[in-house]
């Protein structure tokens, strides 16, 4: 189905893609991915031509993958749903693609990761057919000069465009989760370019800034997680609505402010994932660490449900009494010390 395209997708790259060996620039390693890319269960028509045609794009694609399930799962580890795995290759779990605001998380932080890893691929010269942006030159107007290498994030977002938008839009954008994820997959992208910074090196005799050179980089993926992270908090809840022949996402309520395309949008409330449910693939919370004195997401009030936790001591060794011996090292001891572990039953 369209709307389970991006998050399929993204679950088989990382597991398929590892057994492939690296891109070759010889012939052989170009027939090695071609043939893989039609072995591929899970993509789209257009997505295995692209693969293809792209062969050496896509260890970056796999690394973009990973990037979004290492970052969604670094945003949520407090969270009841944490972004783990379920069931084999389905990383996100079967609740992604229940058009709720963690599959809107999902499904932005997937096409961030993929134009992410695309574009640094072209700033180091990794991709042949792209390299570092030099369409801005010159001298701003803040007086200093366009140089460097700039990451060419517009063609990354092309590539995160054209290869995870396609599930999609090859079936038709008629479907209200498709409108939802498509929307989601830009808002994703737009994290990045929103918050493009410079970096700039300075020229002159003995240090000083006589001329001073700037290029523009991408954010650390971290900043796009947070960023990301923000906008699910205040995600938006909308239906459809049909507008003269066009099909639009509204804000379900009036009281909501309207949307911008930095926002994420949702169609259907969560579940509260405190049980186990593998119909819907929810995991539960039984069994997750927890934190006795706090009050927020992580507590054990919280995070159990209300069912309570079980308390335990565990052995933990650290580095302790550490001096420094000249010249030149620091000797340290180690220390064992039991501590209370929390965990929700």
């Amino acid at each position: 189905p369209s709307d389970t395209g991006n998050i399929w997708t993204l679950s088989l790259l990382t597991h398929c893609f590892s057994s492939l060996p690296s891109y070759s620039w010889s012939m052989a390693g170009g027939v090695t991915y071609s043939s893989a890319c039609e072995g591929l269960k899970g993509l789209a028509e257009e997505q295995v031509r692209i693969c293809q045609r792209q062969a050496e794009a896509m260890d970056s694609v796999k690394h973009g993958a990973e990037l979004a399930i290492e970052e969604c799962q670094h945003q949520f580890h407090n969270r009841r749903w944490n972004c783990s795995t379920l069931q084999g290759l389905q990383v996100f779990g079967k609740v992604a693609i229940q058009g709720t605001r963690e599959s809107a998380f999902i499904h932005a932080i997937s096409s961030a990761g993929v134009a992410f890893a695309v574009t640094r691929a072209c700033s180091r010269g990794e991709l042949e057919k792209c390299g570092c942006d030099r369409k801005i030159r010159g001298v701003s107007a803040e007086g200093f000069q366009w140089s460097g290498c700039s990451d060419n994030l517009s063609y990354g977002i092309a590539f995160s465009q054209a290869f995870v938008d396609n599930p999609e839009r090859s079936h038709g954008v008629s479907s209200s989760r498709a409108l939802m994820n498509l929307h989601n997959n830009e808002a994703g992208r737009k994290a990045i370019l929103s918050h493009m910074k410079v970096e700039c090196k300075c020229h002159g005799v003995s240090g000083s800034c006589e001329v001073r050179t700037c290029w523009k980089v991408m954010p650390p993926f971290r900043k796009v997680g947070n960023v990301l992270k923000e906008k699910f908090e205040g995600a938006t809840e909308v239906h459809p609505k049909r507008v003269g022949s066009r099909k639009l996402l509204v804000p379900k309520s009036s009281r909501f402010k309207p949307y911008t395309a930095h926002d994420l949008v949702y169609l259907v409330a969560s579940p509260d994932f405190c049980d186990r449910d593998t119909h819907s693939g929810v995991f539960g919370t039984s069994g997750r660490q927890c934190n006795r004195t706090s009050h927020a997401m992580d507590g054990c009030e919280l995070l159990c449900c209300g069912r309570g936790f079980r308390t335990a001591q565990a052995e933990m060794v650290e580095r302790c009494s550490c001096k420094f011996h000249w010249c030149c090292s620091v000797k340290c001891k180690q220390c064992h010390h039991l501590v209370e572990v929390h965990t929700c039953r």
